[in-house]
């Protein structure tokens, strides 16, 4: 169990405590700020609950950016940046989006270095455990949007089968509870946060699940994994029951494309997969060069499955688990 965290110590201080995976000191760090960022959000967008949306969503980039951030008592302003980007996005397509940490206060990007991987991971086990107690939409739309490369609303309702306005929804109503339950851990002393081995352990399946695709054994995957009346969701609409899988791996696999998996993102009963298609050179065109698929597990088996297509390469995809 943790020692209490002093209430009064510096931003410093706090901001090692939260490195170092104590969310309280996270916590009272937030609740320091709260009201001049909350002020920032209104000083763009006004009184609305847009302005406290942008701040809640800036608070959870800004957890997992911790690291990245090179002044140690800089928090104050680094935050302040995150919200008014924030509230750009907003007025631009109305919507937040998660945005590049300011420029100034941080270092140039030599890549991650193993400590930092850590303290992300830590931080992600946090949100993690804290979206356990969500329902499983407003779960499945806050794990696309922090843990994956499909994190536009237009995505994420593509992958969902909502519309982006329903997604927005979502989001604040995921957002509101992990705000709320990151109060609640200024207020008592928390044990570590363990580390989420369900995460390696849906990624070795998975790797599992997609070598049976390649070697011709997926229909009696499909048996096995899937309920016989699973729907599934394409780019946004219904096309059909599991058995329309066959047919897409057939016309993917004839073509003698390889998936590659590249991350998993498992929640509960929500699992994701991001994975790039690597096309022939005879048809470098067949699919499109990255797809998510966003499975919905009811008692271990998929009751339905949402894909989405990617059209290019995101430029930096590194995925800690």
């Amino acid at each position: 169990m943790r020692a209490a965290v002093d209430e009064v110590a510096p931003d410093e201080h706090l901001i090692r405590s939260a490195r170092a995976g104590d969310m309280t000191a996270f916590a009272l760090l937030v609740q320091r700020h709260q009201a001049s960022l909350r002020a920032t959000a209104i000083a763009v967008l006004g009184y609305t609950d847009d302005a406290d949306d942008a701040v809640q969503d800036a608070l959870l980039i800004a957890m997992q950016r911790l690291p990245d951030l090179r002044d140690v008592n800089g928090f104050g302003p680094w935050a302040k940046a995150i919200v008014r980007n924030n509230c750009r996005a907003q007025l631009r397509a109305r919507r937040a989006v998660p945005v590049p940490d300011p420029e100034p206060l941080l270092p140039p990007d030599p890549g991650p270095r193993p400590e930092d991987r850590l303290e992300r991971a830590v931080h992600r086990d946090w949100v993690r455990e804290a979206m356990a107690g969500l329902s499983a939409p407003v779960r499945e739309v806050m794990l696309l949007r922090y843990f994956s490369g499909v994190s536009s609303y237009r995505e994420i309702g593509q992958i969902c089968g909502i519309l982006p306005e329903t997604v927005g929804s979502r989001l604040r109503d995921g957002r509101r509870v992990l705000a709320k339950r990151l109060q609640e851990t200024a207020d008592q002393v928390r044990t570590d946060v363990r580390a989420d081995t369900a995460a390696s352990v849906w990624h070795r399946e998975s790797t599992q699940i997609l070598g049976a695709m390649t070697d011709g054994t997926f229909g009696r995957v499909l048996d096995d994994w899937y309920h016989p009346d699973a729907s599934i969701v394409v780019m946004g609409f219904l096309h059909g029951r599991r058995t329309l899988l066959l047919d897409m791996l057939d016309l993917t696999f004839s073509a003698d494309v390889k998936v590659r998996l590249h991350n998993t993102v498992a929640s509960k009963d929500v699992l994701l997969w991001e994975a790039d298609f690597l096309n022939p050179p005879s048809d470098p065109e067949h699919c499109p060069p990255t797809m998510a698929a966003l499975f919905t597990l009811d008692q271990g088996r998929v009751s339905r499955m949402g894909i989405t297509y990617g059209t290019h390469h995101p430029a930096d995809r590194t995925a800690d688990r």
